[in-house]
This record gives structure tokens, C-alpha cells and sequence, in this order.
């Protein structure tokens, strides 16, 4: 699988990365879906404190063990929660960031993490001290590189002005491109890279989407209405049979096109979920063939 280096680190992604939240509680469940990934070219495993209120993170963490020094572990913190408790509440202070990244590398089982990243966040928060959080952590060795999780465009310019992060976690596919009308090519000016999450499109991108269409596109979604949200997935699913492609490998070439994009976390709850994403993947169009023909065209029969 091609690699992609992660902003301006020595981190090389694989383009796909496992999205760690649907694992699911079944300790032999979950391993299972950590080792078809990392036995087929997956290097990047992606977490958060705030999943299954820390129980994920120890999932992933008795999954590596063993594999720590091939793999890059990305989590995420400023969600506050209390053990045996299924509240939480925001807090990016620097006291409890500090707290969390120390949590989270102990459910891990790690000494450091590999990218650790803000969960969210707005303008209101006090940015200056999130960032003192942040880099008195890289100096301690816990974390080594910066990151945010955010789709808000002034949290992540007034973070890129006040340090070096080195990604930003978005949501970006082919039903939401907000990323390229504000975003895409400003990180990549920056040289932030961006780590995608939703290229399935809540899986209406896939061979499946007018099921999942029917299950989760009924009220429609950001400016599409209903009845345009299944006109997409339509133009997609006939796109991908023309030229003989999953929708799944159409889906992810346009999430890949962008030099912004490093890489695409995808969840799975199953093994053969993996499979069948590593497969989407390696049969994708090729790339002179995304560029020249079916992107272009695809856009035209979908946006225009």
C-alpha cells in the first residue's frame, strides 16, 4: 500500500488508515479486525479517549502489543468523562489535557503516542493554553506530534498561527465537499496534511448506498434535499458499473485526489469489512484515469 508522509514529520500513512471507533466490545472481535488491517499494509490506527469512555483505547492497546515499533497511533482528547460514568462534557483546559493524554497512554499500554489530537474545539476555547498543553507534552516525550480533529476553519487557522501541527482531521467526500471550498488547498499551502474521515459517505458510497440512502438519507443531508441526496448516490453507483469499479474504489480515489489528503480512516466492525475496503482500494481507477476522464466527468453528471 502507498504511504504518504504526514505533514512536515518523519510519519509515512498508509493512504488507507483503520478508524478504531466501531470496533466494537468484543476483545477477539476487535483483534481480529486490528490484525487483517496491519497484516495487509494498514499502518495507521486511529482512536480517542472518549470512545466506548476509554474501553476502545485498551481494545487497540492489547491489539498491538508486541507490533507497537510498525505501527502509528493517532488518538484524540478533550472530551471529559469520569470512569463508570456515560456523561462527558467538553473541556480543552490545559490541567485536564494533560490528564487525559496520561490516561489514554495507559489504557494504550504505550510510553507516547504518535499523534495526538484535539476532539473537536471552537474559537471560544482558550486556544494559547490548549497549545501550551500541547508542546510542554511534546517536550515531556508523550506525544510526538500535534494534530486537531476539526471541520471548523477558524479553529484551524488560529491553531496553524500559534504552532506546528501536523494534521487535521475533516470530514471530506464526494456528498461533503465543504474541505474544498475552504480548506484543501490552505493546509496544503501549509503543509498540514489532512486525514479524512466519512469518504464512504455514511456508507451511501458503497455498493450498498441506496440502502443505506433509505436508512440515513431520508431527511437529506447538508444542502441536499432527499430526492438529491439519491439522485448522488445513483450517479455514483452508475458511474462505478460503467467503468467497472466499486463504488467504495470511486468514492476513494476522490477522497485521494487532493495532494492535501494523506490518508482515509475507515471504520469496520467486522474483518471481512477490512477486506473488502483493502479491495476497493487496490482496484481502484487508475490515477491518469481519475484526472483525465471519470473525476471530471463524474463532477459534471453530479454538480453541474
Amino acid at each position: 500500500m502507498q504511504t504518504n508522509r504526514l505533514g512536515q514529520t518523519d510519519l509515512h500513512v498508509s493512504e488507507i488508515g483503520l478508524g478504531c471507533m466501531n470496533l466494537g466490545t468484543d476483545e477477539q472481535n476487535a483483534q481480529a479486525i486490528i490484525k487483517e488491517a496491519t497484516q495487509n499494509g494498514i499502518n495507521y490506527l486511529d482512536t480517542a479517549d472518549l470512545y466506548g469512555f476509554g474501553e476502545n483505547e485498551k481494545l487497540v492497546g492489547k491489539a498491538i502489543k508486541g507490533n507497537r515499533d510498525n505501527l502509528i497511533i493517532a488518538t484524540k482528547g478533550g472530551n471529559h468523562f469520569e470512569p463508570g460514568q456515560d456523561n462527558w462534557y467538553w473541556d480543552p483546559s490545559k490541567a485536564y489535557l494533560k490528564e487525559a493524554v496520561k490516561n489514554s497512554l495507559l489504557r494504550l499500554g504505550l510510553n507516547d503516542v504518535d499523534l495526538y489530537q484535539l476532539h473537536g474545539g471552537t474559537i471560544e476555547d482558550p486556544i494559547d493554553e490548549v497549545v501550551e498543553a500541547f508542546e510542554e507534552l511534546q517536550q515531556e516525550g508523550l506525544i510526538r506530534h500535534i494534530g486537531l480533529s476539526s471541520i471548523r476553519p477558524n479553529v484551524i487557522k488560529a491553531f496553524i498561527n500559534r504552532t506546528n501541527i501536523t494534521s487535521v482531521m475533516m470530514q471530506y467526500s464526494m456528498i461533503d465537499r465543504r474541505p474544498e471550498e475552504t480548506m484543501l488547498d490552505y493546509l496544503n499551502d501549509h503543509q498540514v496534511s489532512v486525514v479524512v474521515r466519512g469518504a464512504l459517505g455514511k456508507g451511501m458510497l458503497t455498493d450498498q448506498g441506496l440502502k443505506q440512502w433509505e436508512a440515513k438519507g431520508q431527511n437529506g443531508f447538508l444542502d441536499y434535499s432527499a430526492e438529491e441526496l439519491k439522485h448522488l448516490v445513483e450517479q455514483v453507483q452508475l458511474t462505478a458499473n460503467k467503468h467497472e469499479v466499486s463504488p467504495q474504489a470511486l468514492a476513494m480515489s476522490y477522497a485521494l485526489e487532493h495532494p492535501a489528503v494523506s490518508s482515509l480512516i475507515l471504520g469496520a466492525s467486522r474483518p471481512e469489512q477490512v477486506r473488502k475496503n483493502l479491495e476497493a482500494y487496490h482496484n481502484r481507477p487508475t490515477e491518469s484515469y481519475i484526472f483525465n476522464n471519470l473525476l471530471p466527468s463524474l463532477k459534471t453528471q453530479i454538480y453541474e
